[in-house]
């Protein structure tokens, strides 16, 4: 027993000084004193769609331990089914689609086939030849945010008429990715390496990233690295896969999927037959499915290092809701007519993001508009923008500007925790999406009615800035927007003084 005893004594030591290193490494990465706008690095091209993928290995992912990819998928086009080692955030920037995430423990016959039920697809309302059940399935409309648990396998579908994008956020500090510093993927069907391609026409920014000779990680999504993937079944052998399903040899081959040519992304053959719930895209009811045995605590442990058991009175992770449309106005936190409105997703609003511990923001600017400067008190944050353009500057600890530019629609960058950063939209004003490293990420504005600045006694504000008294009072009371200032708000408290 005392041998036992020190042995897992020795492992404790061992697993804590492995995160104590894994900590001190993402530190050391945050030592930032240049950011960039980010641009997809590479691209995988499939029968129906492309991937682009983000460079895991840049230092502003690194630091905030995230990762990112974007979908374009072609109508009728099924991302194959995969399931990847953290959790997801994905936000549909443009079309629609249904989606399908299979949840470990719960019943297939979430959905099962009766007659009062419809179906997604070109042959929707339709009968089935045959019986079918599976776990539910959503529809997607753009604005829609999706949580993936990790290892929870999924796929996406474009049943509408015109291009799919879906843009994905990987959580990969999560407490429940233990394997690397890296999302990976694996793949339940397919051949994912089958159409893959390093550089295409008509994307010169990756081509020119690729040429600056910028070191590449050897990951499945890089490259020819991806060329040598397939899927899981793949590595089994033929015999097991038929005697475990009960079926013929040519079907086993079948699932390995090593004469595949169609990449990641297929063409859905004459549409597909989906048993979908009585609803409109208008009006959409969540529809709970059937409890099972997946225990949700496993998958409230947050980011690495950060603990929280649940209370035992909440949703199952079967009966969670998985997505919600953070364009809804009832989530509008933020609101100046004149300036533009800021919506947040946390896990009050959409409750299974308390177990991937993160959250999003939908953000809108008015042209020339300014959203107060502000620091994030408990995340990281990567800013994409969806349209327009947005003049973005971050500043680190030391008071140093580590960005001053332009971020153009399909840019990415990535905001540290507790960098300064004010954003100021452009001429034809800018949307954007932000994920964040926290179920409940909290700001702290500057500038602004509720904000640091107005909090100080004056006394303390006159002696900090060295300001006479009535300076103080005019520099804490000038600005009586909250979060959000009109452009025009300069002249304005001019005129008002």
């Amino acid at each position: 027993m005392a041998s036992k005893a020190s042995l897992l004594f020795a492992l404790s030591l061992l697993f804590t000084a492995c995160l104590a290193r894994q900590r001190q490494q993402q530190q050391d990465q945050c030592q930032l004193r240049n950011i960039e706008a980010l641009e997809p690095y590479d691209i995988i091209q499939a029968e129906a769609g492309v991937t682009e993928i983000w460079d895991a290995d840049n230092q502003q992912f690194q630091c905030a331990g995230v990762d990112f990819i974007r979908h374009r998928i072609q109508p009728g086009g099924l991302l194959l089914p995969s399931y990847v080692n953290t959790p997801i955030l994905a936000f549909i920037e443009r079309g629609r689609g249904v989606n399908g995430v299979i949840l470990p423990g719960c019943r297939p016959e979430t959905y099962e086939y009766s007659q009062d039920q419809q179906f997604s697809g070109e042959r929707r309302g339709q009968e089935f030849e045959s019986q079918d059940r599976h776990q539910k399935v959503e529809e997607l409309n753009q604005g829609d945010v999706v949580a993936i648990p990790t290892g929870a396998a999924h796929w996406l579908h474009n049943d509408g008429d015109s291009e799919l994008v879906a843009v994905v956020f990987f959580d990969t500090q999560s407490y429940n990715n233990q394997l690397d510093e890296y999302h990976r993927r694996f793949f339940l069907a397919g051949n994912p390496q089958a159409q893959s391609q390093q550089h295409q026409q008509g994307r010169p920014q990756i081509q020119r990233q690729q040429q600056q000779g910028r070191p590449r990680r050897q990951g499945q999504w890089q490259g020819r690295q991806f060329q040598n993937s397939g899927n899981i079944f793949n590595g089994f052998d033929a015999e097991f896969i038929a005697e475990a399903f009960n079926v013929d040899r040519d079907t086993a081959e079948k699932l390995q999927g090593q004469r595949d040519q169609r990449g990641h992304i297929v063409k859905a053959q004459q549409g597909l037959q989906i048993i979908l719930p009585q609803q409109t895209r208008q009006h959409q009811q969540s529809r709970r499915g059937s409890s099972g045995p997946f225990d949700p605590r496993q998958q409230h442990q947050g980011r690495r290092g950060s603990g929280g058991w649940s209370n035992g009175f909440e949703e199952t992770i079967c009966s969670l809701k998985l997505k919600e449309n953070i364009e809804n106005p009832s989530h509008a936190d933020f609101v100046n007519p004149q300036a533009g409105k800021i919506s947040n997703l946390n896990s009050f609003k959409f409750p299974i993001l308390k177990h991937l511990q993160l959250s999003a923001e939908r953000g809108e600017l008015q042209r020339n508009a300014i959203q107060s400067p502000h620091w994030t008190i408990n995340a990281h944050n990567l800013l994409y923008v969806t349209e327009g353009n947005l003049r973005v500057q971050i500043v680190n600890n030391e008071g140093n500007s580590v960005f001053d530019n332009e971020l153009w629609a399909g840019q990415v960058v990535v905001i540290p925790q507790n960098f300064a950063v004010i954003k100021r939209a452009g001429e034809q004003g800018a949307k954007w999406v932000s994920f964040k490293t926290n179920d409940n990420a909290m700001i702290a504005n500057l500038v602004g009615r509720v904000s640091a600045i107005s909090s100080l006694p004056v006394d303390v504000v006159a002696n900090s800035y060295q300001l006479s008294r009535e300076d103080a009072q005019r520099l804490k009371f000038s600005q009586r927007e909250t979060v959000l200032f009109n452009p025009n708000y300069r002249s304005q408290g001019k005129a008002s003084a």
